[in-house]
């Protein structure tokens, strides 16, 4: 069993921001500003970038992208305390 280490939501989402900004997929506005522990897996949470109808838009899929990046990079690393 692959052991994590305990983090806080504050500096796990300050390390997730930093890894955005490092992303080849990052653009200004792209930040994580939430995170929660499903299970094994770091759900981070954002703005998605939707248009007026709440549709997907290209920048909806680059942060689909990141958050995803990051949930499979973070969750080998650490598990949320609560």
């Amino acid at each position: 069993m692959n052991q994590t280490q305990g983090i806080d939501r504050a500096s796990l989402l300050s390390e997730a921001n930093d890894m955005i900004a490092e992303h080849e997929l990052a653009f200004p506005g792209l930040i994580a500003t939430d995170v929660e522990q499903n299970g094994d897996v770091l759900v981070f949470r954002g703005d998605y970038f939707l248009d007026e109808q709440g549709l997907p838009t290209a920048r909806s899929t680059q942060v689909f992208n990141v958050f995803k990046f990051l949930a499979t990079t973070l969750s080998a690393r650490y598990h949320l305390e609560e």
